[in-house]
């Protein structure tokens, strides 16, 4: 259960990585999510919270995001993460990342700050003292400014299946290009907000690194609501060890109404 929270961030910045010029978020949006390991055992929760601000006098969204391990593992493998954005608003390019987590007593805590116009990265390593700057690929995002980012400049009027979407991330110091594959169209059953509802959705392939944590390269599958908000609903994944699903249980301050259909 190491990599839960990371498996949940790459589901929700995946998960988002089509929408309109319209722009697909607000000022108060809130994301709550659960996760469950191989089907039945609660492993972790984590939050989305959008806020506005300024950053060295330019507004920004200051998005945090939150992650912990629940229930029966939190006690023999406590996780509890915290990521941060600023990015700006009319742009999505980020100018300030953070990372301060703690899984199992693995612990990270850097600072990013980015360098559009020079495409550099100065990464602060609060935990080892260390300061380095590293070159950047052109319009790089980094974990959390990408799931906004692609929320408000692809569009899914034309998407077709097997297309693909490529975006430049920095991430632990390294630049890594990002892969997404349509799947499809499918209507699904879940419960948001206690409510039992069936929603249109976008089915979509992240492409990850085979290994340690997933079986394959195409061991993840999500869906995401098939309207304005893109919101994410569900991800499976298949695991070295076991499953992992993880869902979205709660949400707020949607910019846009959300589509569920009713029989």
């Amino acid at each position: 259960m190491k990599k839960v929270l990371l498996i949940l961030v790459i589901f929700v910045f995946t998960s988002m990585s089509f929408a309109q010029k319209d722009s697909a978020f607000k000022e108060g949006e809130w994301f709550e999510f659960k996760m469950s390991y191989s089907g039945f055992l609660k492993a972790g929760e984590a939050t989305l919270q959008v806020n506005e601000t300024t950053y060295k006098g330019k507004p920004v969204y200051h998005v945090v995001g939150k992650g912990k391990t629940t229930g029966a593992i939190k006690w023999f493998f406590k996780v509890k993460d915290r990521y941060e954005s600023y990015f700006d608003k009319t742009s999505g390019l980020p100018y300030k990342f953070i990372r301060d987590i703690n899984e199992g007593g693995h612990t990270k805590d850097v600072e990013i700050e980015f360098d559009h116009q020079a495409n550099k990265a100065y990464v602060n390593d609060k935990k080892r003292k260390k300061k380095s700057t590293i070159s950047t690929e052109e319009n790089i995002q980094d974990l959390v400014s990408a799931f906004y980012y692609l929320r408000n400049n692809y569009d899914t009027s034309t998407i077709k299946v097997g297309d693909y979407v490529t975006l430049n991330m920095f991430f632990d110091e390294e630049n890594f290009p990002f892969k997404l594959k349509f799947l499809g169209r499918e209507t699904i059953n879940t419960t948001v907000n206690g409510t039992r509802i069936k929603v249109n959705t976008l089915k979509f392939r992240p492409y990850v690194l085979a290994g340690r944590v997933f079986k394959e390269s195409e061991s993840l599958t999500l869906w995401v609501s098939a309207d304005k908000n893109k919101i994410p609903l569900k991800i499976k994944a298949d695991l070295a060890v076991g499953s992992l699903r993880a869902d979205l249980e709660k949400y707020k301050g949607l910019k846009h109404p959300f589509e569920m259909i009713f029989d």
